[in-house]
């Protein structure tokens, strides 16, 4: 008797997603997704599939194609898609405060690809932590213990030096870390960036919350993932956005974890076959022109 399953999920055991071997149309008639045999997948929403299934061209006064993992092309309209950058605060990243080496390794190539997706009119949504007093009164059990160690310190307690209360609003601690906050204020200023606040793992856990509200407002279909934890507050976002019928993509090279090894490839694996597409900083770049 065989012991080959009839059926399994479909990313088990798959390395990259095979190429379609003709035109599909994913989705329904005001919410679709077009991918074609060379690998283009397109996300603008723009062009249904055709009878011939013939692939349309780049209108590339409002699209751009950006190399995506497993041999794909994304296209993506410049008015719906947006930055999502998550935690890049120095609770998270200064170092009198903790170690993280690969975090910071993002901070180079983030300051670097945030020129060009302006440049293509992206908006940059800094989504982080930052609580009221109010919503330390309301947050789960699970939550709060998470970011307690043996019983002590947590949300709102005072932190050393001149960091101010754990994750609070306006607290040094809530800033983002050294250039991009800076970054950040010069966007904020020019219009092209906006700060979110979240108050859970994840920025998009419920409708109602801050990032859905302006995602749904600005008519924002497509976005771009980094940030710190990649297996905590980056993918629970992306997860969430994903259910909620978000274009996701996780860029590689801005996003990090200090969590064991083999943390980071499974959300990047699960990202690129199953949830989205994964890409890097230098493919967004090169798309940007």
């Amino acid at each position: 008797m065989s012991q080959v399953p009839i059926h399994d999920t479909p990313i088990l055991g798959m390395a990259t997603r095979p190429r379609v071997s003709k035109a599909i149309e994913y989705g329904n008639t005001p919410n679709f997704w077009v991918e074609y045999p060379s690998g283009l997948v397109d996300l603008t929403r723009s062009q249904h599939l055709t009878t011939d299934g013939v692939e349309p061209s780049l209108v590339s006064s409002t699209q751009f194609d950006i190399p995506v993992t497993g041999d794909r092309t994304i296209r993506v309209d410049k008015s719906k898609t947006a930055a999502v950058i998550i935690d890049m605060q120095n609770f998270f990243l200064h170092p009198e405060l903790r170690v993280h080496k690969t975090g910071l390794a993002c901070v180079d190539p983030l300051l670097k690809v945030i020129g060009p997706l302006r440049k293509q009119g992206v908006k940059i949504l800094w989504v982080n932590w930052g609580l009221t007093d109010q919503e330390l009164k309301t947050l789960p059990p699970a939550v709060v213990r998470g970011f307690m160690k043996g019983g002590f310190g947590g949300f709102g307690t005072e932190m050393p030096g001149n960091f101010g209360r754990l994750l609070m609003r306006d607290a040094r601690n809530s800033e983002l870390y050294g250039p991009l906050q800076e970054e950040y204020l010069k966007g904020e200023k020019e219009g092209t960036d906006v700060w979110i606040h979240k108050n859970r793992m994840s920025g998009i856990w419920g409708h109602q919350t801050a990032l859905d509200l302006y995602l749904k407002e600005n008519g924002i279909t497509t976005l771009f993932f980094g940030g710190v934890n990649a297996d905590q507050c980056v993918s629970g976002t992306f997860i969430d956005a994903y259910f909620q019928g978000y274009d996701c993509v996780m860029v590689e090279d801005i996003t990090a974890t200090t969590s064991p090894a083999g943390a980071l490839e499974n959300v990047l694996y699960n990202a690129a076959n199953s949830q989205g597409f994964v890409t890097n900083t230098s493919n967004i770049i090169n798309a940007s022109g």
